[in-house]
């Protein structure tokens, strides 16, 4: 079973979060502090990491720049009582691969936990490289260039405005995961609003207008997006 790094520095939290897991037969390894966690990185080697950003001596993101630099690949789950919408993005523009805050579900975690994994075990779903030179998903028909930030259909350019872009791409990048309304946000957030407007848009339809637009789009294709009551949306393979 896989191995995580707790970074966590409430002893309660710590100690019943570590219990859960290893009945979930996850193999665990925990620290209370930045330089906890740094040293045992360099000795052991696991397959990712719940980080809790409030810690004593060093903030969390800390530890998530470090880590980056050193073990690029490595998932990381941000856990933490920090629920800013700014928190969320720094977190995700930092290099976070998921983020979940206090309190929180513990079959959700699993779940973030179990999707976050998978992920990292499957680099053979993004391609290495575009005609434009830069790293690529295809999913069916669907082709992502993230580095021009440009979608085709079957070889035919798709028309997307920045934060359908950013939407599709939330979409593809957590295939057959969903995709919640703070997720969308905090991706909007992350990048320049688009002309005319100086914030995305928070109006309550406002992402069921963009869902919608890609809907109309993807039409011809098998690929569906699916609205999930009360949790957000997901994008479904052919």
């Amino acid at each position: 079973m896989p191995t995580l790094l707790i970074v966590e520095d409430d002893a309660l939290l710590l100690d019943a979060l570590t219990g859960q897991l290893k009945q979930l037969e996850y193999d665990v390894c925990t620290a209370c502090s930045v330089d906890q966690a740094k040293a045992l990185l360099q000795t052991q080697a696991v397959d990712g990491i719940i980080l809790d950003l409030g810690l004593p001596g060093a903030d969390g993101m800390e530890l998530l720049t470090w880590v980056r630099s050193q073990i690029a690949g490595l998932p990381v789950l941000i856990l933490t009582a920090r629920d800013g919408i700014e928190d969320r993005v720094s977190g995700l523009n930092a290099g976070a691969d998921d983020y979940i805050t206090k309190p929180f579900n513990m079959q959700e975690l699993q779940a973030r936990l179990q999707a976050m994994l998978r992920r990292a075990r499957q680099p053979a779903f993004t391609q290495p490289s575009s005609a434009s030179g830069g790293p690529s998903t295809t999913i069916g028909p669907l082709l992502l260039d993230h580095a021009s930030q440009t979608a085709t259909l079957d070889g035919t350019a798709l028309e997307l405005t920045q934060r359908e872009w950013q939407l599709l791409e939330l979409l593809v990048n957590r295939c057959s995961e969903v995709v919640t309304r703070d997720d969308v946000l905090a991706a909007w957030h992350a990048c320049p609003p688009e002309p005319g407007q100086s914030s995305p848009p928070l109006a309550s339809n406002a992402l069921e207008v963009y869902v919608h637009r890609l809907r109309k789009k993807l039409d011809s294709t098998p690929l569906t997006i699916r609205n999930i009551r009360g949790l957000g949306y997901m994008l479904e393979k052919p």
